[in-house]
């Protein structure tokens, strides 16, 4: 059986959160293994995806801090979403998929997590987009749909440092988070070890946020 790491990082600002994701991704040639992170929010913010103009997302969404990710897609409102992210290795299976079969993997994986909480939700059969660029207006194929509207959806970016996926679940009235987070770990057949403290790259994602996340020159660079 597969190890992978578990990680639940709690409420972080919006460029840490960003700077943490990235640091994972670089690092992960050195921890050799996947990690799963939970993450929450300190304040309501958006990100929007590395390729969008700022104008853009800005025009979108009400919602500041604004803050690129460092993967694709488009405007993510942050405000009672749960939000998580995988990290793959470049050696690792996952690195190797396609970006469509890794999306509709994933979405297959919250699809049955939620079904262990009941909440009986489907995927996309096909693209629906309402507003171009917004993540949560219609959905791309193989979202996660609840009820007709979209509920989940992801981006990812590969590297020669491996595969970051950034995902969000708008969860549906009445579910909980914790028993969500629970199911996501039981339906994964692998066995989960905290990500040891030698391995989180604070350091790393420290700069980033500093450099990079949290500086207006990156965010509103186009």
């Amino acid at each position: 059986m597969e190890t992978w790491y578990l990680l639940d990082s709690g409420a972080g600002g919006p460029a840490w959160n960003m700077a943490l994701d990235e640091a994972l991704l670089e690092s992960a040639p050195q921890r050799a293994r996947p990690v799963l992170r939970f993450y929450g929010w300190t304040e309501p913010a958006a990100t929007f995806g590395y390729s969008q103009k700022y104008a853009q997302a800005a025009a979108l969404t009400s919602l500041r801090p604004l803050v690129r990710r460092t993967t694709g897609g488009g405007v993510v409102p942050h405000e009672a979403d749960w939000t998580y992210s995988l990290i793959f290795p470049p050696q690792h299976d996952w690195h190797r998929l396609t970006a469509a079969e890794s999306y509709r993997r994933l979405h297959e994986w919250i699809r049955a997590a939620l079904a262990r909480i009941h909440v009986p939700a489907t995927l996309a059969a096909a693209s629906q987009k309402e507003i171009p660029g917004h993540c949560f207006a219609g959905p791309e194929k193989s979202d996660v749909l609840w009820s007709g509207r979209k509920i989940a959806g992801a981006a990812q970016r590969r590297a020669r440092t491996g595969l970051l996926i950034q995902g969000s679940l708008q969860p549906p009235p009445g579910a909980a988070r914790s028993g969500w987070q629970s199911a996501m770990c039981l339906e994964m057949q692998v066995e989960w070890k905290p990500l040891p403290a030698e391995l989180l790259p604070q350091s790393l994602a420290l700069r980033l946020q500093e450099e990079k996340f949290g500086n207006a020159s990156f965010n509103q660079k186009r």
